[in-house]
């Protein structure tokens, strides 16, 4: 249910892509958004990461898109003329990657990045899903940082720059926008989809023992270094508890930071196209989520059994325990009963005399405690373990990891790219 990933998760074949950049254009007009953000920022003192322009880290943003004609331009525009007024403390890309959309997305996005050099444009000829668009648009990620982003800008463009901040000052590999930590907010959400999502998100905190409150949130920012280590499996929505599931395996650093999302109105957006195409005047139709939420609540289910699969067979284990305690108490009472009946008459030669007329008075009371009992006892067995294949798969994915790590080449800094970057310019 997590309502902040509204991106398709429906999987087709492996696709083909291509990919497209241009050059970047110094005069595209600047957004009132972004103008106000660079006279906060003239208005305090400089940053304290401020540095020359070859030692800058390069963050890469990652935006997947799917269907997203509609908002396209002007949310890329809003974005880039955001991220210029960064410059003093980062070098910056974006990679947009085309998910097999359907309508003039392809085309509106080439033409975008047309007019920037650091922009490009990933192309899958089907859908795939949100996992393997986030996962394309990793693989061509150069950045000493990559930040995922949605193109409705849900999360407003202002927490690139706060999470940029969390990671440096912290040091985390995860750092997770949050609108549901102390200080977050959710606004213009449908009710119902706020709540699946809260309390998805309530329940895998629940079961990762992580003081996180969001784990299904798409907005983040990656240590780029962490995320060569992964070796992503999910093509779907599920692609975001995956990545936390393994930064925990790995006892990385995960932070959040709290968050504003609020669903952003598609009217302006809808009116500029009438005008621009003289199109008759109908009834605007609304952004929809293409988020498919019994395929995702299965999901969630899955990677609440993934972080602690004890809790799936302790938890009703116990239950089934105290139940058949209830039915053993009263098949007490009734073998009570029957050994005071069969004593007006003759004492009992032994207690199976009392249990066999207690079971004729009220059967049903020991089949469903024994089955209870039961019950109890094998998900309690089922439940150690699980336990004990948890810490073995642990060990078996921290050396698998180690490994690939290993025969990966590190990725370089971003002194040196920016020192490969002026040998081929002065070439």
């Amino acid at each position: 249910m997590a309502l902040e990933s509204a991106h398709s998760s429906q999987q087709s074949p492996p696709a083909a892509e291509f990919s497209a950049s241009s050059i970047y254009d110094l005069g595209s007009s600047h957004h009132s958004l972004a103008v106000n953000h660079i006279a906060n920022r003239n208005s305090t003192d400089s940053s304290p990461f401020n540095l020359p322009v070859e030692s800058r880290p390069l963050v890469t943003i990652v935006i997947p898109a799917y269907n997203e004609a509609l908002i396209l331009e002007q949310n890329l525009q809003l974005l880039c003329d955001y991220l210029r007024h960064l410059e003093t403390d980062y070098r910056w890309e974006l990679v947009l990657v085309n998910d097999g959309s359907r309508d003039d997305t392809a085309a509106l996005a080439e033409a975008f990045a047309s007019g920037y050099a650091n922009v490009q444009v990933i192309h899958h000829f089907t859908n795939m899903g949100l996992g393997q668009a986030l996962r394309t648009g990793f693989d061509h990620a150069q950045g000493d940082y990559v930040i995922t982003l949605d193109l409705d800008l849900s999360y407003a463009p202002e927490h690139i720059e706060q999470l940029l901040l969390k990671i440096r000052q912290t040091r985390a590999k995860v750092v997770v926008t949050s609108p549901y930590m102390q200080g977050g907010k959710v606004s213009n959400v449908p009710e119902l989809r706020r709540l699946l999502s809260l309390w998805a998100n309530r329940f895998l905190s629940l079961a990762a023992r992580r003081n996180v409150a969001t784990l299904t949130g798409m907005v983040r920012v990656y240590d780029a270094r962490f995320l060569d280590s992964l070796n992503l499996r999910s093509t779907g929505m599920e692609v975001n508890p995956e990545v936390i599931h393994k930064a925990m395996l790995m006892e990385e650093r995960i932070e959040e930071i709290p968050a504003h999302l609020s669903w952003r109105s598609q009217q302006a957006n809808i009116q500029a196209d009438r005008q621009a195409e003289a199109l008759p005047r109908r009834k605007a139709p609304r952004r929809k989520s293409s988020m498919k939420i019994l395929r995702h609540s299965w999901a969630i289910f899955y990677y609440g059994f993934v972080f602690r699969p004890v809790m799936f067979f302790i938890i009703p284990s116990l239950l089934f325990f105290l139940s058949a305690l209830y039915c053993i108490f009263w098949m007490l009472v009734r073998s009570w009963e029957a050994y005071q009946e069969i004593s007006q008459i003759a004492p009992p030669h032994d207690l199976s005399e009392v249990v066999a007329l207690a079971f004729q008075q009220a059967p049903h009371t020991f089949i469903i405690g024994g089955m209870l009992l039961m019950l109890a006892i094998q998900l309690f067995s089922l439940g150690i373990l699980a336990v004990q294949n948890k810490r073995y798969f642990e060990e078996i994915y921290y050396l698998g990891s180690s490994i690939y790590r290993s025969t990966k080449p590190p990725r370089p800094s971003a002194s040196e790219q920016a020192n490969v970057h002026s040998r081929r310019s002065g070439h």
